[in-house]
């Protein structure tokens, strides 16, 4: 996973997984390197151009420029199998161990795979959400006015935002 391959130019985003990479070109095209054990770098083609990619343990999430979403790579917990909220309308993904967020046009969250610890348990009524992120076992959302909403697994409080954390722009 770190012998980057010599034909990676033009890339506008970059994703890493467990033991693999994925990059992005600005031509909306997909390169991964690393291992391959379940499928996670052989990358899907598609007539349309791919805008955004997350990668999570073993397997991969994109979003194409209709906003739709793609998935590859393990399926273990389901982390593959897009729910239909979120098979059109995406405006990016997060893919954590074995589970996968979309952000909707909406602002709100679509979240699927493994729950063991909540964290495809979206919180009831999110919305206003501007960005999301997977950590192995948690998930991250930020609000248009700034403050952070944490759900999943928390044994290290990292589903708990600092009290004075406003005005979060990332």
């Amino acid at each position: 996973q770190t012998n980057v391959p010599g034909d990676l130019d033009d890339v506008v985003a970059i994703a890493g997984g467990d033991y693999h990479s994925l990059a992005l070109r600005h031509d909306g095209t997909l390169k991964a390197w690393g291992y391959n054990g379940d499928g996670q770098i052989n990358t899907p083609t598609n007539a349309l151009r791919f805008v955004a990619i997350a990668s999570g343990a073993s397997h991969n999430l994109a979003v194409t420029e209709n906003g739709t979403t793609v998935a590859w790579g393990r399926n273990d917990y389901g982390q593959l199998n897009i729910p239909s909220i979120a098979m059109s309308n995406v405006l990016t993904v997060a893919a954590g161990d074995a589970h996968s967020l979309a952000l909707l046009e909406s602002g709100t969250v679509a979240a699927w795979g493994d729950n063991t610890f909540g964290q495809t348990s979206v919180p009831p009524g999110l919305a206003g959400v501007t960005a999301i992120a997977a950590g192995r076992l948690d998930s991250l959302a930020l609000r248009t006015n700034g403050t952070v909403v944490g759900w999943g697994f928390n044994a290290y409080g990292q589903t708990t935002p600092p009290a004075n954390l406003t005005n979060a722009i990332a």
